[in-house]
Parts: structure tokens; sequence; C-alpha cells
């Protein structure tokens, strides 16, 4: 009597644990990165040096890839004097937006208490969502034009953002953080004047660099708990937000949940889960002072790193 051979478990793809990625530009597009305690891994690079076939871009681990020939790349650079080559300090890499084509970009609108507070609204009954396009995706140190012509109340968003891994449809709360390959950095840019022009959002969202993203995605392993992260934006330095994730109104598990029984999330769908208090528009009128060009902004979420970007 004869039967199949189980596959051995050292054959089995290994998934992203413990592993904090990026997009790198290039002329050719985005390719993987993966951030290391002596700098950013250029994976394409590293792949032709060692002659090592590894995934190309941050899309196909999120989507499954093997990743155990990412760790193999990764302790070559790190041991092999011929690494150097592949590996370049923070400061001089360029990064491209973490996730560069999301399925979906899908926001919530206040869902801070204390920003929900500052902004005279109600503390909303359900999640409220609205979404962006992929033109308003930037990577860190990029530069948002500004759309003058039609604008002039610009402001900034830090959010925590979850990045999906596993296809998610219909998904209960307590399983919904199974379904999250990993969280990021980003900044709901917006055009307050542009939001109040018809009863939908979308305008005062969408315009080109509205949605920067990065510089990492850290898988979901090393964030035990969404719910409990500094988060932080400064403008030219002086510091305009500073709060935690634990003022949340509803749980990146909720938000995941109530958004996977009206629509199917997918791998690579990413989903910014609302800004703090400390907006722009949260001031007294006479106090705004909205961004303009020439400013930067740097947006921080603990643990998925600081994003920068400069407006033009």
């Amino acid at each position: 009597m004869t039967s199949k051979a189980k596959k051995p478990a050292a054959a089995r793809a290994l998934r992203a644990r413990n592993m904090t990625f990026c997009t790198l530009a290039g002329r050719d597009g985005g390719t993987l990165g993966i951030r290391t305690e002596r700098g950013i891994l250029d994976v394409a690079g590293a792949s032709r040096l060692f002659r090592i076939k590894a995934p190309a871009d941050i899309h196909a681990v999120i989507e499954g890839a093997d990743c155990a020939p990412l760790r193999k790349l990764t302790e070559k650079a790190l041991n092999d004097k011929r690494g150097k080559s592949v590996l370049a300090p923070e400061s001089r890499a360029r990064f491209a937006p973490a996730v560069p084509r999301p399925g979906k970009i899908i926001c919530v609108g206040l869902n801070y208490r204390r920003h929900a507070q500052e902004t005279g609204n109600p503390i909303p009954p359900a999640p409220i969502l609205f979404n962006k396009y992929n033109n308003t995706l930037v990577g860190h140190r990029g530069r948002i034009p500004l759309p003058t012509k039609v604008s002039s109340q610009f402001d900034y968003e830090v959010e925590l953002v979850v990045v999906m891994g596993r296809k998610a449809r219909d998904v209960p709360e307590e399983t919904a953080l199974s379904y999250v390959f990993g969280y990021a950095n980003g900044n709901d840019f917006s055009a307050r004047d542009l939001m109040r022009v018809t009863s939908q959002l979308m305008l005062g969202k969408t315009c080109d660099g509205f949605a920067p993203l990065g510089p990492y995605v850290v898988s979901a392993d090393q964030i035990a708990d969404p719910q409990n992260l500094k988060i932080a934006t400064y403008v030219n330095g002086e510091q305009r937000q500073n709060s935690n994730t634990s003022d949340m109104i509803y749980s990146c598990a909720q938000i995941v949940s109530y958004c996977s029984r009206h629509m199917t999330l997918l791998p690579g769908d990413i989903i910014y889960t609302g800004t703090p208090q400390g907006v722009i528009l949260g001031y007294s009128p006479e106090k705004r002072v909205w961004l303009k060009a020439g400013d930067k902004v740097v947006t921080e979420v603990e643990k998925c790193g600081v994003l920068e970007v400069t407006l033009d």
C-alpha cells in the first residue's frame, strides 16, 4: 500500500515574519528592499550578485511568495564582503510608496475620540469610510504638488495604515487581524476647502500626492498590539500631533471586519485608519495657518518609521 509523501516542513514556503520591507524607486519602477541593521538591502541587486532567485517586489511577498530566499540574501549581504555593494544607508536610499499598487485605498474618517471633539463632530455610530486612488501615493522624502489653483487649505493627518495579506470577506472581529500582512506609516493629506465643495469628501482627498506612505511595511508579527502605538506629526520641526492609537474609536480589527462585511478585501489593499487630534482644521479659525509650498511635514508611527514629505 502506497501513499503520497507529505511535503517536508523545510520545503514549505516561508512567510514574512520579523521582516521590514520597503519599495525602492528606480528607472524601471519600484523594486523590493529589506531593512537590515546595516542599511537597506536592494533585493534585485543582491539576487543578481549572489545568484539567488527571490521575489521581485513587495506585492509578491504580500501575496504569499516564499521568503526563504530573502532571508538567504540578507544573510549573504551581511556576512559577505561583496554585500556592501547592495546595502545602502537609509539616508541615501530612494523610496517609492511602500505599497505601490494597492487594489484599494480605504480611509476611515473621525476615528479618534479627541479628533472628533476638536472638529466639533459627534462620535460616529459606525466607521466613516472614503477612498483615495493610486495617483495619491508618494514615498518617503517625496514631494506633494499643491493644487493651488483650486485650493488653499492644506492639512496633514498622520495615520497607522493596515496592509492586507489575505482575502477577507465577512470576517469576524476576533480573527480579523490574522488577515493583515503588516502595518505602515501614512499621511492622509487633505485640502479642507475642497472637502466642503460638496457633501462628498473625494475632491479634498484625491489630489496627486495626497497619500504619502512608508518608508516601510512592518510585518504584522512585530506589532503585537496595533492599538498601542505612539503617533505624531511635525511641521518644519514643530510638533503638531502627539497621540496614541489607543484613542481610536474603532480598532484595526473592527475596521477590517467592518470593511470585509461590505466588500472583499484582497492582499495589497491598504486602509488608512484615521488621525488623532492636532490637525489644522481643529484649531480655532483665527489660529489656522494652512500648509504652504516649502513646508516639510514629518509623520511618525511607532515601529513603522518616519515619513517625510516636502510641499511644492
